[in-house]
């Protein structure tokens, strides 16, 4: 079965399939009792990296087929939306955020939704829609489609799964948290349930979020093995 489409669409579902089973509450719960905090957050490591190995050897592997032609206006669309994907993901780092493993506490702090937090309370996974996004568009073959559409959904189910999870851990004390921010970015704001903190966000973040993105296009053909503009 290797090197065949359907290896590599069994290893794109183990991927999004343990990263769901291991972060429903049952099984979390569950580990979490016998093997303790860490060592649940060590054994989720394993076989996430574990699983993320199999999908890169298995996307190596597949031929390629083409479902759409490859284009320069759907690269330049890439290229656009690459920066705004790039800002959310360093954004997204130095920002407590109630979101993120362990962010419950953050409820307890007078603040609980600073910088990023009022665009999106769900920056990275935001940030890694947008890169699956602009992938799946400049690389129109089958086996980038299932590679980046489960990128996607993999976010995207991340974002409601946590979600959840925190209105059950949280309780009452979601409430105001979910009420001032929305997991699609902007949508908060735009309904008016809050102002977007220009000065908690920094012009830092966004100039790191804009090198990382230069940094990307420098190093694309030597990670990706294709470069990310030809004439």
């Amino acid at each position: 079965m290797t090197g065949t489409f359907s290896h590599l669409v069994m290893a794109m579902a183990f991927f999004v399939g343990s990263h769901f089973v291991l972060s429903s509450l049952p099984v979390r719960g569950g580990l979490i009792r016998m093997l303790g905090e860490q060592g649940f957050r060590g054994l989720y490591s394993v076989v996430a990296l574990a699983a993320l190995v199999w999908v890169v050897l298995a996307y190596g592997e597949v031929p390629r087929r083409e479902l759409w032609p490859d284009s320069q206006a759907l690269r330049l669309t890439a290229l656009v939306i690459m920066p705004f994907a790039a800002i959310l993901l360093v954004a997204a780092l130095p920002t407590r955020n109630v979101t993120m493993v362990g962010g419950e506490s953050v409820a307890d702090d007078p603040h609980p939704t600073p910088g990023i937090m009022t665009i999106t309370r769900h920056p990275m996974l935001n940030g890694v829609v947008l890169f699956a996004l602009a992938h799946l568009l400049a690389n129109g073959d089958s086996a980038s489609a299932v590679l980046f559409a489960g990128l996607a959904i993999l976010a995207v189910g991340g974002m409601m799964h946590i979600d959840y999870r925190r209105q059950r851990s949280m309780g009452s004390a979601w409430g105001p948290i979910a009420m001032s921010t929305s997991a699609i970015p902007f949508v908060a704001v735009l309904q008016g349930r809050t102002h977007v903190d220009w000065a908690g966000i920094g012009v830092w973040r966004v100039v790191a979020g804009l090198a990382l993105y230069a940094a990307l296009i420098a190093a694309h053909q030597w990670v990706g093995g294709v470069a990310i503009w030809t004439p």
